[in-house]
């Protein structure tokens, strides 16, 4: 199968693109013009590479015709970071992408798989349905439900195989550093913890070759509704502190957290989890790596990694959580 991965140069992209080369597919990875981005540069020479400003739709349209791949997967995002605050950019990249992706998609016949965010449910106080009304409370969620609603716009209207996977906390190898798990984990090995937000923070934590297997799954699988959307989700609540428990188990640490000592971010909340079932249904998917499992994967992966060593090094002033 031949595949177009936008956002290859970013993380859960960086990891697909991966995914799919192990499972004897073939990505051509878009990435932004320039340089070949760091995550992929042990790939130079193995992975068909395609600078596209996806900020230009034509741009986007042409990659598109030009590699005629079996499957668009759409993992380019901009505004799931903190520091991204353009609006104009999420519009850009979130929203005019997604629909120059999806003429090109119709025009070679290809299928498109849509990374969608669980923030597009905003703030709830349960695990909730792919089916209820969404309520994104951040330009980033509004632009996410765009896409999702421009893809379910596609295959109502042509019929378009467009699927939307609403992601939770990806996590693993390649992840952003500053971020909440290898932080976590660099300083859990060095023996401390990051500064961290309060303890009943929580989050759906999904090991990211779990996720790349949901799209892999939602690529190649027949659905009755082209249109659908599926949490890729674990259906398990873990709180900043059991996660934090949890690292201090495995890595054998002695000292003690200290909560608050970050300031709590706008999306951070006590409820945070997603329903797993629709996707079991329907494409046979699950998150089949525990959590310790996963934990004790990305330190071996850290480990075995000393040439990143730089990026990821534990320093005073890194972002305790994600």
């Amino acid at each position: 199968m031949k595949a177009l991965v936008t956002g290859a140069g970013g993380f859960v992209g960086a990891n697909l693109v991966r995914h799919l080369m192990a499972t004897g597919h073939e990505p051509t990875a878009m990435v932004r013009p320039g340089s070949v981005p760091w995550r992929l540069r042990e790939l130079d020479g193995e992975v068909a590479i395609r600078a596209t400003d996806l900020r230009d739709p034509a741009a986007v349209h042409r990659s598109v015709l030009d590699t005629r791949p079996d499957v668009v997967l759409h993992l380019a995002a901009q505004g799931a970071y903190s520091w991204q605050q353009d609006f104009d950019a999420m519009l850009a990249v979130n929203v005019r992408a997604t629909e120059a992706l999806l003429l090109g998609a119709r025009q070679v016949g290809a299928r498109l798989v849509n990374a969608g965010s669980s923030s597009e449910y905003g703030r709830q106080d349960h695990a909730p349905s792919e089916s209820e009304p969404v309520e994104p409370n951040s330009h980033y969620a509004v632009t996410k439900v765009a896409a999702t609603q421009l893809c379910r716009l596609a295959a109502a209207t042509y019929g378009q195989y467009a699927v939307t996977l609403r992601l939770y906390s990806i996590y693993g190898p390649w992840e952003e550093p500053g971020r909440l798990m290898p932080t976590l984990v660099e300083h859990a090995l060095a023996g401390r913890f990051p500064r961290l937000v309060g303890p009943e923070t929580a989050r759906d934590f999904v090991w990211v070759h779990d996720a790349c297997a949901a799209f892999l799954d939602a690529a190649i699988v027949d659905l009755n509704d082209p249109g659908s959307v599926f949490n890729v989700a674990s259906g398990t609540q873990t709180s900043l502190r059991s996660l934090v428990e949890l690292a201090r188990d495995l890595f054998k640490v002695e000292a003690e957290p200290a909560w608050g000592t970050m300031e709590p971010r706008s999306w951070d909340t006590t409820v945070w989890v997603g329903r797993p079932d629709p996707a079991a249904a329907a494409l046979g998917w699950h998150a089949s790596t525990p959590l310790d499992e996963g934990l004790r994967r990305l330190a071996q992966w850290l480990q075995a990694h000393p040439e990143l060593a730089s990026r990821y090094a534990p320093e005073p002033d890194r972002i305790g959580a994600s």
